[in-house]
């Protein structure tokens, strides 16, 4: 993923609130929201690297979510790919706590990335350009393609909106999914992140939902994960046009509730 807002213990009837877009090459092979087959997991599926961006394992309670941190200065040679981080976690049992340590240890390895890591109870955070990771306290957080919560212009005008929304008692996932659908790009050069790309490439980049030539935002998601055990997941995967979209919900109760 490239924006993801989440709330932590904020609301009185859900333990997490997330939602979140995920920006790629229209062209790349990907299958959306889905149960895998081969494991007890619910998540998309990048079909060239056969990783995830953002999955869920319903039986163990657990969330795991990535976005890329953009540094073009930085290049690996023969790096995994980013996106088996979230599976390896789906599929292990340490805690959050334990696994940000374990991860920390052989992040740079990987090209720049931030991971969030749920659990019941808990959340982790952990990225190759922090120093060190971090146990998160309750409180309304996000990421995009730096460090956590960096105030880039379209991260500050998203953890608002979730802000706003999550003030409203009885959410909905369907008007969630709405939140970042913002296209608005930043035109003043001066309020733009500096992350190696070009300045017209980093104007396009500064929008909450973002259209380019051949790239964009390709999906958004939304986790309600209720005190109750009840998970509401929303995957909208949209087509080049972004008028033109394909919604997969899927409700399930935390079976170790």
């Amino acid at each position: 993923m490239c924006l993801i807002t989440f709330a932590y213990q904020v609301h009185p009837d859900y333990d997490l609130i997330l939602v979140g877009n995920r920006d790629e090459f229209f062209a790349r092979p990907t299958r959306a929201l889905h149960e895998w087959k081969d494991q007890p997991i619910i998540a998309g599926k990048d079909l060239k690297a056969g990783g995830t961006w953002l999955g869920i394992h319903p039986a163990e309670g657990r969330l795991a979510a990535l976005t890329n941190y953009r540094d073009l200065s930085a290049s690996k040679s023969q790096a995994p790919s980013r996106g088996e981080l979230p599976l390896d976690f789906l599929k292990g049992k340490k805690s959050p706590s334990e696994y940000v340590k374990y991860l920390q240890e052989k992040a740079n390895k990987y090209h720049g990335f931030n991971m969030l890591v749920y659990a019941v109870g808990q959340v982790g955070y952990v990225s190759n350009y922090a120093s060190k990771p971090s146990i998160l306290n309750p409180g309304v957080y996000g990421i995009s393609n730096a460090l956590l919560d960096t105030p880039w212009p379209k991260l500050k005008s998203a953890k608002s909106k979730l802000q706003e929304a999550i003030k409203v008692k009885e959410l909905e996932a369907d008007s969630l999914i709405t939140l970042l659908t913002d296209d608005t790009r930043v035109k003043d050069p001066a309020k733009l992140p500096k992350t190696g790309v070009p300045t017209a490439v980093e104007e396009a980049l500064s929008a909450e939902f973002i259209r380019m030539e051949g790239y964009g935002t390709v999906s958004s998601t939304v986790v309600l994960w209720g005190k109750d055990g009840q998970v509401t997941l929303l995957e909208r995967s949209y087509a080049a046009d972004p008028n033109i979209y394909q919604d997969q919900k899927l409700i399930f109760q935390h079976s170790s509730r």
